[in-house]
């Protein structure tokens, strides 16, 4: 199952493992979207920086 990720809100000021988060899923400007396939990595991943994304399924 694809799921759609879009980044909403800045990573400025933000602890280094959430920002690398970001980076590791795609996501480098606000607004961006990205597809990726759910798994457990991906979701725990987005988890990490749910406050900071939208998610599609």
């Amino acid at each position: 199952m694809k799921i759609k990720i879009k980044l909403i809100r800045s990573c400025i000021n933000r602890p280094k493992n959430q920002k690398k988060t970001l980076v590791a899923l795609g996501l480098k400007k606000i607004n961006q979207v990205v597809t990726h396939e759910s798994s457990p990595q991906i979701l725990g991943m987005i988890n990490v920086v749910s406050h900071l994304v939208n998610i599609e399924k």
